[in-house]
């Protein structure tokens, strides 16, 4: 029988530690979420291999590393209203529950979203709500939200999305660049959200996060 607590264990001293994450709510938050429900059934052995995880047609878990340094980043407090775009199977919003005081989980694919809430719920997630909707318009009704975080890439973040961050909230995503994955953390100020590099990792692009082609003739 698999020791998934073990293998837990072993991803946060092996992918999360060694990457300068030391915050304490995210090391107590992954080490007690379970990875292994999170993933669809056949890939549970591989719930805890470092790199992203695909768990869809062009949609993946992102690895524990990244996650885990977005949320550094994003420095999510416990008093934060978080949008978690892109939740997949609910691992990501499992981990902000532990950490916010609620995260709205987004999901559209119909794959993902049929069971992300039963999930959620069986592990008793119960700071997280779950949203099914197209991932670039958010989750206004239940906005705005002090931290936005995309969990997949995006070439442009839809204005929809940047709208439903507070003044002085902060947003995490990373950008695909041709082959080039970076992570960049926006803050809204005035209005207007300031992106600074945080550091370099990759994803699929989202749907309906792909920059418009310029029509050449």
């Amino acid at each position: 029988m698999t020791d998934f607590a073990a293998r837990r264990t072993m991803m946060v001293d092996t992918q999360v530690r060694p990457n300068d994450v030391t915050k304490y709510p995210i090391i107590e938050a992954m080490l007690a979420v379970p990875r292994e429900a999170f993933v669809p059934g056949g890939q549970r052995e591989a719930a805890y291999v470092g790199g992203n995880l695909e768990i869809a047609p062009g949609r993946v878990m992102l690895e524990a590393r990244t996650l885990a340094k977005m949320l550094d980043a994003l420095d999510v407090q416990p008093t934060d209203l978080v949008l978690d775009v892109g939740c997949g199977l609910g691992y990501s919003a499992a981990v902000i529950a532990r950490m916010a005081e609620a995260v709205v989980a987004l999901e559209e694919a119909e794959a993902l979203a049929g069971q992300a809430q039963a999930r959620l719920s069986a592990e008793g997630a119960d700071r997280a709500a779950f949203v099914s909707g197209p991932l670039a318009e958010g989750a206004a009704r239940h906005g705005p939200y002090d931290v936005i975080v995309i969990e997949g890439a995006a070439e442009v973040v839809p204005d929809a999305i940047l709208a439903q961050l507070k003044e002085g909230g902060r947003i995490g995503c990373l950008f695909m660049e041709g082959a080039l994955g970076v992570c960049r953390i926006g803050h809204k100020i005035d209005g207007a959200v300031t992106w600074r590099f945080a550091f370099n990792a990759t994803a699929p692009v989202l749907p309906g996060f792909a920059a418009r082609k310029a029509f050449v003739l």
